[in-house]
């Protein structure tokens, strides 16, 4: 009895989501304190993804599952096509340092630079902001019991990972991806 609750509880703990802290219920906010005296800073330079519509022909790019399989390997597959998620620590790019921009593995859409990439500590690549306002969008993810923010590439509609109100300023926002969505080119 013992041993069957330590590995039921250590298989959730093992197969738990990518950053799995629930979506809060307030809006993303356009400006931060900045300062003792409390004046403020506009985050307006910085992009906020547009909600998905799903109307037909959103996404520009589009392929048969088929089609997907031939183009992706099995691991970028999986994520941006099953919505699948890789273990922290494991996948590229979750301690990458250098200078450059990140794109969609799928269809080569610039998502993120390297400017606003951040150590969350969360073991995935995590940024406080998309590179434009055309990189990601943005849509609700209830699965696993949780209600979050997913976010998708711009062109594909592939999933890339989620958004959280944990990250730094000047945004609060956490755009925590999955490595094996992104193709890093150095500066």
């Amino acid at each position: 009895m013992r041993l069957s609750l330590l590995s039921l509880l250590l298989s959730v703990v093992i197969f738990t989501p990518a950053c799995s802290q629930t979506r809060a219920d307030k809006p993303v906010a356009s400006v931060v304190p900045a300062g003792p005296k409390g004046a403020t800073v506009t985050t307006a330079k910085y992009p906020q993804p547009q909600p998905v519509t799903g109307k037909p022909g959103e996404f520009p790019v589009q392929h048969t599952d088929a089609e997907w399989k031939k183009l992706l390997t099995p691991d970028q597959y999986y994520i941006l096509r099953q919505e699948g998620t890789e273990r922290p620590f494991t996948g590229k790019y979750h301690d990458n340092h250098a200078a450059g921009t990140y794109y969609c593995a799928a269809d080569h859409n610039l998502l993120f630079t390297s400017a606003t990439k951040f150590d969350s500590g969360t073991g995935w690549p995590s940024f406080f902001a998309p590179a434009t306002v055309a990189s990601v969008k943005v849509k609700s993810d209830e699965s696993f019991g949780m209600s979050r923010d997913e976010i998708v590439c711009a062109k594909c509609g592939g999933h890339l990972g989620h958004v959280f109100d944990d990250g730094p300023k000047p945004t609060g926002q956490r755009y925590c991806m999955d490595g094996n969505a992104l193709v890093f080119e150095k500066k």
